[in-house]
């Protein structure tokens, strides 16, 4: 069976620890979108660990791990990744690249850095790891697959024609130093290097894989409101954050994907830019929630910025969970609130006189404030509980609020940073 793990919101809802927990009983892990502009934290028996490209299910030594055609490859961090694991006693994951995968170059992290210099105050909040730039040459059809890699008469022609059309750009745009042919070509070379022991036909593996009744797991990158076509745009990321895209960017046929697994966090957080309905805007009160979340406070696990910080909004994760095609949902980072008298919670919208229960286009967010209800706070730790039942009756009150608000089912409770912090609840 394949399985989906995605999130609801801007990202940053727990994805990496609920795949590294579910990985135990899955025989593959497959990253399908994204790049390394984003990174998912792990704490597990090896340590505390944030990921930024590897599948989180490197850490059970009975997976494969999968790197996606629909991912951003930077070939260098992978690898830097993967030693990185293994020095501090992780087991080597046994990992397969795509061969259609396409490759993040040094240009598109320059390009990326450049272009948030040129907006200055405009800039779109991008952590510059080349993920806009690359899915644009992705696009323009003039990217580098990796299986090009390996053919080196094609690199030398397309060299010549990457650098024909990028120093324009340097020189009249940017301002800055020209790419130079010869360079580039020994980067790729390099890259062939690095890579080659992992390289295959993944579509054709995972084609067998669930021919013999594999698990799988899909993990996606960021969340709903960071997609393309239906976030808060153009403040989104660059690839679709939704679990039907894991169909495409995995290469598996889409009526496959029989669970989807959205995850939810117990308030809202979001890195960067954009439309933020239910953010906490007493910095005070922002830094406390900060301070007590996740599992070294609520910091970008690939740029260390700190996130802002918002209550739990009911518009945004309905929308979140109903394009994600949700059939359960986990809630993490409940033990957070333990210190608040009263929790609030966004319940609806109002803009333009008007109030709003479906998540709205961008102008329109842009322009809404949040309709808040208090719940009563359960002023206790819940971590080491391991059974709903034994959860404080006001908590119980809030995650079942919520599940009634959201209207899908929530099977998975987080009290905690480590993989044994879960509280299942039966439907």
């Amino acid at each position: 069976m394949v399985t989906a793990v995605v999130g609801a919101n801007w990202g940053d809802e727990g994805k990496g620890k609920i795949t590294d927990m579910l990985s135990s009983s899955a025989d593959i892990i497959v990253r399908f979108q994204g790049g390394a502009n984003a990174g998912h934290t792990i704490v597990n028996d090896y340590g505390k660990f944030a990921l930024h490209t590897l599948p989180s299910g490197v850490f059970c030594q009975n997976t494969t791990c999968v790197i996606g055609n629909g991912v951003a490859l930077n070939i260098p961090v992978m690898v830097k990744e993967i030693e990185s694991i293994v020095s501090r006693g992780v087991p080597t994951p046994k990992i397969l690249v795509s061969d259609r995968a396409q490759i993040v170059m040094p240009y598109h992290v320059l390009f990326d850095e450049y272009e948030e210099e040129r907006l200055g105050k405009a800039s779109f909040g991008s952590t510059k790891s080349g993920i806009a730039p690359f899915y644009s040459d992705k696009f323009a059809k003039i990217g580098y697959q990796v299986s090009e890699l390996f053919d080196d008469a094609l690199l030398v022609e397309k060299v010549k024609r990457t650098c024909e059309q990028k120093n324009v750009l340097l020189e009249h745009l940017y301002h800055k130093p020209l790419l130079v042919e010869e360079e580039l070509l020994e980067t790729l070379r390099s890259y062939r290097e690095m890579v080659s022991p992992y390289v295959c036909d993944t579509s054709v593996y995972l084609h067998q894989a669930i021919a013999d009744g594999k698990e799988i797991l899909l993990e996606g990158q960021l969340g709903t409101l960071k997609d393309p076509d239906h976030g808060i745009y153009p403040m989104v990321t660059s690839s679709s954050t939704l679990a039907g895209y894991g169909a495409i960017g995995a290469g598996i046929p889409p009526y496959e994907i029989k669970r989807v697994v959205t995850v939810v966090k117990a308030y809202s957080s979001a890195v960067g830019a954009g439309a933020f309905v239910s953010e906490i805007l007493d910095e005070d009160a922002a830094e406390e929630l900060r301070k007590r979340g996740g599992s070294s406070g609520e910091y970008g696990a690939t740029t260390g910025r700190p996130r802002r910080m918002g209550w739990f909004d009911c518009v945004a994760t309905r929308y979140g969970c109903r394009l994600q095609g949700t059939t359960e949902v986990a809630f993490t980072v409940l033990d957070a609130l333990g210190y608040l008298d009263e929790i609030p919670i966004c319940v609806g919208y109002e803009a333009d006189g008007k109030e709003i229960s479906d998540f709205p286009v961008t102008h329109i967010l842009e322009k809404a404030k949040p309709i808040i209800k208090t719940l009563p706070g359960w002023k206790s730790d819940i971590s080491g509980i391991y059974e709903y039942e034994k959860l404080p009756e006001n908590c119980r009150r809030y995650v079942e609020y919520i599940e009634q608000e959201i209207g899908y089912p929530i099977t998975m409770v987080s009290n905690g940073p480590k993989r044994s912090d879960i509280i299942y609840r039966s439907k």
